[in-house]
């Protein structure tokens, strides 16, 4: 996944999990093709300083193949500050989750039957079909090929994941199978947020201050439209979601065979809908998916741009647990981000 021009930012490079316990931990999501690389660790005043939580931490970087993104920072904070999102509606605002490619959506399904049996605290939904491009094309069922996905979503207490099998086609750039992995899957290929922003003012601070790619603006999901947005997202009748994406500059807007993984989903609900309010649970110092990191060049002017803009909380540049320059703040739609030095 490294092909083409270096860029100053590129995709998520970071899914920022608090967890209690590493052992297991490691032992799930290598399940899913991770591996251990870095560890590291900060004291409570520099943790206190870049993440704003008043605790120390011993963090675990874990890599998937030779990707460059989508990969895992397990956080293990000595003192937790609340348990994060556990299972929690993803039509929430403050909602994380993490997305990657599969071959395999029923070993997916056949586990998390079996832990539903087994009393597990777990929430998921069936393998809906999906065209996700080219929705507009017909084919003939049986004497055509079907070309589209199937989505499943699966929330437990300490991780919130959707995966997705491809029927009919491929996307070289976008999701690279560990085959050799339990369950067959990719390193994350898209991440999602919640926001409630009619006037999509809050949408422009990726764009314009990160530079990300704007793709996929302004696609409506309904719930009469699509079983798996009804589902997944727990739309009433006559509700609706719309989805813009933010890309790896070196993806395209036009050519959905060059798009690159490593993917910003924001959903915007109407401002019309009561949404709850879940900022404070998925926020580093809380358990489950807590933080995202992108990884830039020249991060002293990524700061800089950064204060200049209508972003809050802005932290001084300081050395990380693995010893990366690295800075946080709050965006304007509420989400704490964390920039990472990319040497």
């Amino acid at each position: 996944m490294n092909q083409g021009q270096q860029t100053a930012i590129a995709g998520i490079y970071e899914v920022c999990i608090g967890i209690t316990d590493p052992i297991y931990a490691i032992q799930y999501w290598e399940q899913f093709g991770y591996r251990i690389g870095k560890v590291g660790e900060l004291s409570v005043d520099i943790a206190k300083q870049l993440y704003g939580v008043n605790s120390s931490l011993r963090s675990i970087r874990l890599y998937h193949q030779d990707a460059d993104h989508g990969l895992i920072r397990l956080m293990i904070w000595q003192n937790p500050i609340n348990q994060g999102l556990g299972t929690a509606s993803m039509k929430i605002k403050g909602n994380r989750w993490a997305t990657a490619l599969t071959a395999d959506t029923l070993t997916i399904l056949n586990h998390a039957d079996e832990a539903k049996a087994a009393g597990w605290d777990i929430r998921y939904t069936h393998p809906y079909w999906e065209i996700i491009y080219n929705k507009e094309r017909k084919s003939q069922p049986f004497t055509e090929p079907a070309v589209g996905v199937r989505e499943i979503l699966l929330l437990q207490p300490l991780s919130r994941q959707v995966f997705f099998q491809r029927f009919g086609y491929t996307m070289p750039h976008y999701g690279q199978i560990n085959s050799n992995a339990t369950f067959k899957t990719s390193q994350f290929t898209h991440m999602g947020l919640i926001v409630q922003d009619d006037s999509k003012e809050t949408l422009n601070f990726y764009e314009d201050v990160l530079g990300l790619l704007r793709v996929r603006d302004d696609v409506e999901t309904t719930y009469e439209a699509s079983p798996a947005g009804r589902d997944i997202f727990d739309l009433n009748p006559g509700e609706k979601f719309i989805v813009t994406a933010f890309d790896d500059p070196r993806s395209s807007v036009y050519d959905f065979m060059a798009a690159r993984s490593g993917r910003l989903y924001i959903v915007r609900f109407p401002e019309s809908i009561n949404l709850e309010s879940r900022f404070e649970s998925a926020q580093p110092g809380s358990l489950g998916m807590s933080l995202y990191t992108y990884r830039v060049r020249g991060i002293e002017k990524y700061c800089d741009r950064i204060r200049q803009s209508s972003a809050q909380n802005i932290t001084n540049i300081i050395s990380n647990e693995f010893g990366e320059m690295s800075f946080s703040f709050r965006s304007p739609d509420g989400y704490f981000w964390n920039l990472v030095e990319n040497c």
